[in-house]
């Protein structure tokens, strides 16, 4: 599991000062709940033609599904071999992609059938991954955002700041009418990102989104954003439920 060192000083500096007239902050409204499977260290989350799929990762039990909405439970499964600790994933093209947390490899599978296709050498840490339709999206835990061709060659690097401030942790990635959404590792922050400046133009408070009954030991952070014809998801590692929310205006 990563390194939650710093905890205090990452939420001080991601806090964005009251008064700012630039960011927009909302909070979220509940519209529907769905299960979700427990087990799930959910590392990426997005649908591609009305499907649902989830990668999740942890030494020895990382897997890539489809999922049923309605029930959360898979419909198909792939199982990695224990030496790898899978993290985001992303259909782009005729092509899914598959990043590592520290293993330097990102893996290619055929996206209609799901058969594998070739392994690639990764340079950085593999956090999330998304995609605006043309290139692939990607974060490392850093304050950076690579933006990469489909042979996964980086053609722009793009450092995200709040309030003229880094913000580090980006994990788990999403394109959502044109903007980059990311969570925050650690916090239950969202923030939304200009894809050319880099600037955060929005954070998202998701603070109580799952409630403390539904809690218990294994119940990790929020990480997990997907949309489906403008239909917003969010869910969390090990978390009981995936949610459909609105954003509300703070």
């Amino acid at each position: 599991m990563k390194c939650r060192a710093l905890i205090a000083a990452l939420i001080i500096s991601l806090l964005p000062s009251c008064g700012s007239a630039k960011v927009v902050h909302y909070g979220v409204r509940v519209v529907k709940e769905y299960p979700h499977d427990r087990g799930s260290y959910t590392q990426g989350l997005f649908f591609h033609d009305g499907n649902l799929y989830e990668s999740t990762g942890q030494w020895g039990s990382s897997t890539f599904r489809t999922v049923d909405l309605e029930t959360g439970k898979p419909l198909t499964r792939m199982d990695f071999a224990r030496k790898y600790f899978v993290e985001g994933s992303v259909i782009l093209g005729d092509e899914l992609y598959i990043l590592t947390w520290t293993n330097k490899v990102a893996f290619k599978y055929d996206a209609k059938n799901l058969k594998y296709k070739s392994t690639v050498g990764y340079p950085r840490e593999g956090w999330g991954l998304t995609t605006d339709g043309k290139q692939l999206i990607s974060s490392d835990g850093s304050s950076n955002l690579y933006f990469m061709d489909p042979s996964m060659k980086v053609v722009k690097k793009l450092k995200v700041t709040l309030d003229g401030r880094a913000v580090r942790y980006l994990n788990e990635l999403e394109w959502i009418d044109g903007k980059i959404w990311a969570n925050v590792y650690t916090t239950d922050t969202i923030v939304i990102i200009n894809p050319n400046s880099g600037v955060v133009e929005a954070t998202v408070n998701c603070s109580g989104l799952l409630p403390e009954g539904l809690r218990d030991g294994e119940t990790d952070v929020l990480n997990g954003i997907a949309v489906l014809d403008g239909r917003i998801f969010l869910t969390g590692k090990n978390w009981p439920r995936m949610y459909e929310i609105e954003l509300i205006k703070k």
